[in-house]
């Protein structure tokens, strides 16, 4: 088994609160990190229908069969047993009891909101990251390859080819869930909601254009979206609003949790078609933005992410914010370092004030190095985000 680096936050939560939940997209190995982490906790999962029938309708039996150390899979499953999961665990004020694995984001937060409030810490797993890979050396040796193969841990640990593992993950995951979270009348114009989103990696969200391909309503994709948002196949990057008295633009761009996946959705058969394909410069973008989400999801913390761009063109890629301090960023997939990388940063620092420590180009080449401008930073370079590089 591959070591998770949220293992150590998780541990740390599981002394603070009686419940941890863990969510993230399925597959993305949050019971094999809850069992790793806690080799010695019962486990009971609320995807079996017995299991699921006997919390619904017994919820009492099911807590004294379950009274502590125990791990609990897809728990937005049953969302009225947390209600007496928050009894059970008040009258026996210890640390730890139950972690909480889901993978349907909106059920499992309302219904941790609703009854777990202060009592649960929560923690994002998303598919492995850049430097777990690299740890444990199955880290792919190309570009290319780390887009097309993506991060599930069922690519690595059952080393199932990129063409047969997305389209199953693809029926199997995300139209199951879809038809439980929500009635779609017409799958097949969902399907093709999904395809258009993936053309349209680290474009601006444009909803009337993706209405217009669907055949649906301008309301419709904003629900669909808001599902796909929920099930962890998209995300939004939204816009930074320090304007520095210019006109920004207000729509978020839009990006997949997994290459792998948007390349399958794509029809993107093997890692060679990328050096050709018109999209390659958006999934390498998208890859290297995941490592910012993941960086902060494995520590617990929740990602401030942003980029800028104003109505004459000039545009950061990515844009993070800790605390009072915006970190600039600019993503190439090029393999050769250029100067006019710094064009787009350079044209903001002078607005912001930033300096060079607060500028970086992230870039395909193998060679990170410091210039006057900025740094410069090797996708090879998990330490993204470090500002000692």
């Amino acid at each position: 088994m591959i070591e998770r680096t949220q293992q150590k936050k998780l541990q740390q939560l599981a002394t603070k609160y009686p419940f941890v939940t863990i969510t993230g997209p399925r597959q993305s190995g949050k019971s094999t990190l809850a069992a790793l982490t806690f080799p010695d906790y019962e486990r009971v999962s609320l995807e079996d229908l017995d299991n699921r029938e006997f919390a619904a309708e017994d919820p009492r039996g099911f807590i004294a069969t379950y009274s502590s150390q125990t791990i609990i899979d897809e728990v937005q499953r049953v969302p009225a047993l947390l209600s007496y999961l928050q009894t059970h665990t008040d009258r026996e004020r210890r640390m730890g009891m139950y972690i909480l694995t889901g993978s349907q984001n909106i059920e499992l937060m309302d219904a941790i909101d609703q009854s777990l409030a202060g009592r649960a810490g929560i923690l994002t797993l998303l598919p492995f990251s850049h430097e777990e890979m690299r740890d444990a050396d199955i880290l792919p040796q190309t570009i290319n390859e780390e887009i097309f193969r993506g991060a599930y841990p069922g690519i690595y640990d059952r080393d199932i080819d990129p063409t047969d593992y997305y389209p199953n993950y693809i029926k199997t995951y995300i139209e199951r869930d879809i038809r439980q979270m929500k009635a779609i009348g017409d799958l097949s114009k969902f399907r093709r909601l999904i395809r258009l989103c993936a053309g349209r990696i680290g474009q601006l969200l444009n909803k009337a254009s993706l209405a217009v391909e669907c055949g649906v309503t301008a309301p419709t994709v904003d629900a669909w979206l808001s599902i796909l948002e929920e099930s962890y196949i998209i995300y939004f990057l939204r816009p930074d609003f320090n304007n520095f008295s210019k006109r920004l633009v207000k729509s978020p761009k839009l990006y997949f949790y997994d290459t792998g996946l948007a390349c399958s959705l794509l029809d993107i058969r093997n890692a060679a078609q990328l050096d050709s394909h018109y999209l390659r410069g958006g999934l390498f973008e998208n890859m290297v933005i995941n490592e910012f989400l993941k960086q902060d999801y494995n520590r617990g913390l929740e990602p401030s992410l942003s980029f800028w761009h104003d109505s004459s063109g000039n545009e950061v890629d990515l844009i993070r914010t800790d605390a009072d301090r915006q970190y600039a960023y600019e993503i190439k997939s090029g393999a050769t370092f250029s100067k006019d990388y710094f064009k787009g940063l350079n044209y903001w620092s002078k607005l912001s004030g930033a300096d060079s420590r607060l500028k970086t180009v992230i870039y395909g080449g193998e060679k990170s190095m410091r210039t006057s401008d900025g740094k410069v930073v090797s996708w090879h370079d998990s330490s993204f985000r470090r500002e000692s590089i």
